[in-house]
C-alpha cells in the first residue's frame, strides 16, 4: 500500500520521502512498552492501596470501595498535574499513564489550567467538559442501557 502512495507522488516528493526516511529517529518501541507497562502497574498498585485503605479503615466492601478509589486517583492526579509533575510521569511513560483512569483526570483538569486566562465559567468550566462532558455521557448512557437491558431480562427471564 506504501508503494501505491508513492507511485501518485513526484520524483521530487518520492526523494524526499527517502530522504526523511534514513534521517527518521528509530523509537526504542520495546523499550517504551516497558516503562508504559511498569508505571501504568505502578499506578494499579497504588489505586490497590488505596482501595485496601477503605476496605480496612472505613469499613467499605470490596465491591463498594472501587468509586472512593476512582474518585481519590482522580484527585490525586488533578493535584499531580496541577504542579507540573504528571506531565513529567506522562512524558515518561506515554500509555502507562494515559490508560487507567489517572490518564482522564489529567486530560480534563489539563484543559481547564490551559484555559484558565479566559474566565472561570467561559475558560475552565467550558474548556474542562469538551473532554469529560462526553465522556460522562456516554458513560451514563452505557450504563443505562446495561441497566435497561438487565430489568428487561430480569422481568423475562428469572435471571
Amino acid at each position: 500500500m506504501a508503494n501505491n502512495k508513492n507511485k501518485k507522488l513526484t520524483p521530487e516528493a518520492q526523494q524526499y520521502q527517502a530522504f526523511q526516511q534514513k534521517r527518521e529517529a528509530k523509537r526504542p518501541v520495546i523499550k517504551n512498552c516497558i516503562k508504559a507497562f511498569f508505571v501504568g502497574g505502578f499506578i494499579c498498585l497504588i489505586g490497590q492501596l488505596i482501595s485496601t485503605f477503605y476496605i480496612y479503615f472505613f469499613d467499605f466492601t470490596e465491591k463498594t470501595a472501587g468509586n472512593p478509589t476512582v474518585a481519590t486517583l482522580i484527585f490525586i492526579t488533578m493535584l499531580l498535574t496541577g504542579f507540573g509533575i504528571y506531565d513529567r510521569i506522562g512524558q515518561f511513560a506515554g500509555a502507562g499513564s494515559a490508560v487507567p483512569v489517572t490518564g482522564f483526570g489529567n486530560s480534563v483538569i489539563s484543559a481547564a489550567i490551559e484555559h484558565r486566562s479566559e474566565g472561570f465559567v467561559l475558560g475552565v468550566g467550558g474548556n474542562m467538559f469538551k473532554l469529560a462532558g462526553s465522556v460522562i455521557l456516554f458513560g451514563v448512557f452505557s450504563a443505562f442501557i446495561v441497566a435497561l437491558i438487565k430489568t428487561i431480562l430480569i422481568q423475562w427471564g428469572g435471571l
